[in-house]
């Protein structure tokens, strides 16, 4: 009667069983599952927090000049093309190209042909008005020659002497010479050239004296003074300083720009016009901040410029206005006056997010106990 108890039972133990089992199994998944999230979770915050530390520093603004930094080119500072005054044969050369002249120093001679014979007629011709004058004017004390007749003879007089002027500048004209202290750029004719008057005959320029042009921007212009002292660094390497000559008083059309000229004394010649050159002009003294170039990053809409820590703990990117570069760093405007500036981890950070700054004293300190523990 028992055992007839049990089958007619059986069926109710074994679907009892079952659902006991399949209670364990998803107890013990959900205790799992609880645990596996917990730790992931921890992973992700402890990762969070890695990611978001960032070294920071920091300083107090200074005062500098602010200057104003654009690439030019040198130039002479005149450009002279000399050209025949009068017709003739070159018959002697006195300077080769690239010669340093003084002034009056011979560039090239023309032949005499007939202009020494037309000068000695000239200067006879004077010689004769002169005393046909001067007895016409003694007649008129006398009433022997009209007014009129005296006038005539001062026309023919001044006749004489205009072609008596045209007959030594010819002469002159003979010899090119050097206008003032450079150098001959070009020569254009050589011995046995016929040129005629307008005829070309050399290039020369005056670089005792270098000019540096460069174009500032319309927001620079109103810094930029005539007379005032800037200097430019060359391609060569060497710094020289001169003085502003001159500054575009109207922009360029295309780029808005506006010609500013740095006068360089170049007395020996040693500087080489036509190459490029970076002028420097001083500005105006700003508060600004020393960093690293290393430290400058780039925002999503390209700009360039510098993320720190503002007052509500968040970063904050601050486009940089570079107000002075040198070899010890760029010095920053526009920045706080006492400014928390991210000097590590900044390319991982985003403006607006809220960060675990380091000063990187405490950085350095904790380094170095861990660098002294390894040594032990």
């Amino acid at each position: 009667m028992a055992l007839g108890n049990i089958n007619r039972f059986r069926s109710w133990f074994v679907s009892a069983g079952i659902i006991i089992v399949v209670t364990i199994w998803i107890l013990s998944g959900q205790f799992s599952g609880s645990d596996e999230t917990e730790q992931a979770t921890a992973e992700t915050v402890a990762t969070a927090t890695l990611r978001n530390a960032v070294r920071v520093r920091t300083q107090s603004a200074e005062e500098v000049m602010r200057t104003i930094v654009v690439n030019g080119k040198t130039a002479p500072a005149r450009i002279t093309h000399l050209a025949a005054e009068t017709d003739g044969r070159i018959e002697y050369v006195g300077a080769e190209r690239g010669a340093s002249l003084k002034t009056g120093n011979l560039i090239v001679r023309l032949d005499e042909r007939d202009r020494a014979a037309r000068l000695a007629q000239a200067e006879a011709t004077v010689r004769q008005r002169e005393v046909e004058y001067a007895a016409r004017e003694r007649l008129k004390s006398e009433s022997y020659v009209s007014e009129a007749q005296l006038q005539e003879a001062l026309a023919l007089l001044e006749t004489a002497r205009a072609e008596l002027t045209r007959a030594q500048l010819d002469l002159d004209y003979m010899d090119v010479r050097a206008p003032f202290a450079g150098a001959l750029q070009a020569r254009h004719v050589e011995v046995g050239d016929f040129v005629k008057r307008g005829d070309p005959i050399a290039t020369y320029v005056d670089n005792r004296t270098i000019i540096v042009s460069a174009n500032v921007s319309e927001f620079d212009a109103k810094y930029v003074h005539v007379d005032e002292m800037a200097e430019a660094r060359l391609a060569t390497g060497e710094t020289v300083r001169g003085r502003i000559r001159f500054v575009s008083p109207v922009a360029d059309e295309a780029t808005r720009t506006f010609t500013v000229e740095l006068e360089v004394a170049n007395v020996d010649g040693k500087l080489r016009a036509g190459g490029t050159a970076e002028l420097r002009i001083p500005a105006q003294t700003v508060l600004a901040h020393r960093i690293s170039p290393s430290l400058l990053t780039l925002d999503d809409a390209g700009n360039v410029g510098v993320k720190i820590i503002n007052d509500k703990g968040e970063v904050e990117f601050v486009v940089a206005d570079i107000a002075l570069s040198s070899n010890d760093g760029v010095w920053l405007a526009g920045l706080p006056s006492t400014a928390t500036i991210i000097t590590v981890g900044q390319g991982y950070v985003t403006s607006g997010a809220v960060v675990d700054a380091v000063p990187e004293s405490d950085a350095e300190t904790a380094v170095a106990i861990m660098e002294s523990e390894d040594a032990k």
